[in-house]
């Protein structure tokens, strides 16, 4: 696969007091992409701070931010270079996985795979392991969970999901990456951009399990091809992943995504940026 996505996040926020922020937007370097060129606007004017985590690749900028009204916005052309994956992709046992893929087979806040193995033992224990496990695993819980907005909430669980059969993508992936660790397959949550028809834009959760020597997505929604996402962020789970963690009294006034994966520009917002914070980065 090579394709070049144009991407756009605009995000506006009503702050009522000081705050501090820190963001998780931009795309990553490497897993599968190659960021072409991208600038970020933060109005009114700040110091950011920018780090990345050396594990995942998770980029982050920080910002302090008195009481007024903020805007954020994120612009990027991505090229995405990943090969379809292989079918036959073989599960690995534990005493040949890689020291950093171990953290990905513990339970974690959302996904409890130590409450959940029974469950998942019983419903797909006697399912040959391998990618065909995993995509049985996706397939079932399409069948089985409906996709349905505001069902859940920040704090609804993998267990809940399985409990109330409804939830949104991140509730798919979080249920599909608890069934996965309860059977000893490696797996995290994914969050990026990726154009889709219904329901409205935003960002997209996704998997990825760890099959032969490397990670291998899935979208248990089927809303997407999981290869087509900018990958944005991974983690344990939504915890790890947020794309926005805010400290004090802050209200979002704003959010809209843009996401055309023909290549094509974002339509530009009318409202002008008054002062603006760039940075700018062509790979």
């Amino acid at each position: 696969m090579d394709q070049i996505t144009a991407l756009r996040c605009d995000l506006e926020y009503s702050v009522g007091a000081d705050s501090h922020f820190c963001f998780n937007l931009q795309a990553v370097r490497g897993h599968g992409q190659r960021v072409l060129e991208e600038s970020l606007q933060v109005t009114p004017a700040h110091d950011l701070r920018e780090f990345e985590d050396p594990g995942s690749g998770n980029r982050f900028f920080r910002c302090d931010m008195a009481p007024g009204r903020l805007r954020v916005r994120y612009d990027a052309r991505v090229q995405l270079l990943r090969p379809a994956p292989e079918a036959d992709l073989p599960e690995r046992p534990i005493k040949a996985l890689p020291h950093e893929v171990l953290h990905y087979l513990m339970p974690s806040r959302y996904c409890q795979s130590d409450v959940m193995g029974r469950a998942a033992r019983h419903l797909f224990g006697q399912v040959p392991p391998g990618y065909g496990r995993v995509a049985h695993i996706c397939a079932w819980i399409r069948q089985n969970i409906v996709y349905q907005v505001g069902v859940s909430t920040p704090l609804t669980t993998a267990q809940d999901v399985y409990l109330q059969r409804a939830g949104v993508c991140r509730d798919f992936a979080h249920l599909a990456i608890t069934f996965c660790r309860a059977l000893n397959i490696p797996a995290r949550l994914v969050v990026g951009y990726v154009h889709f028809e219904e329901p409205p834009q935003d960002f997209h959760a996704v998997f990825e399990v760890w099959l032969g020597d490397g990670w291998v997505m899935f979208d248990p929604t089927e809303l997407a091809q999981a290869h087509r996402i900018v990958r944005v962020s991974a983690g344990r789970d939504a915890k790890d992943t947020a794309f926005a963690t805010i400290f004090g009294a802050v209200a979002m006034t704003r959010m809209e995504l843009q996401v055309n994966e023909d290549g094509s520009p974002p339509v530009d917002d009318p409202d002008p940026a008054q002062a603006t914070v760039r940075m700018a980065a062509t790979a």
